[in-house]
């Protein structure tokens, strides 16, 4: 499940910059597509993290805080993310956004590959 998870997440932020382009380059049938497409991969996304956070929570050892913490930045994550398609295909600012995408990616991140104990331990 968890390679499932890794792989659903890097096709998401793949096909956000994809959006992004399509709309930047006047592409608007294509780039809405793609955001169809990118709706559907979120609902793998929380299906696959869904079923972690299930795992983790049933064990005893794992701080069910971080947990909690790790789901919600993911949530914020993927809110972020479709924001960020929505906006741009509006011509509106998304600096905002972004930061909030990476504040939240590197929450999601680090409680993933670091704490955590599913998947892989790259931090530790």
């Amino acid at each position: 499940m968890v390679h499932l998870h890794i792989t659903v997440w890097l096709l998401a932020i793949i096909l956000l910059f994809i959006v992004i382009g399509l709309q930047n380059s006047g592409k608007e049938k294509g780039a809405k597509i793609l955001q169809m497409i990118l709706r559907l991969d979120y609902l793998v996304i929380l299906y696959s993290g869904g079923s972690m956070f299930a795992q983790l929570w049933k064990w005893d050892t794992v701080n069910t805080g971080e947990v909690i913490v790790k789901a919600l930045a993911g949530l914020w994550v993927i809110i972020t993310i479709e924001m960020i398609g929505i906006r741009n295909g509006k011509n509106k600012s998304t600096k905002g956004l972004w930061i909030q995408f990476v504040i939240a990616f590197l929450i999601t991140l680090i409680l993933g590959f670091g704490r955590l104990p599913l998947g892989v331990q790259l931090f530790g």
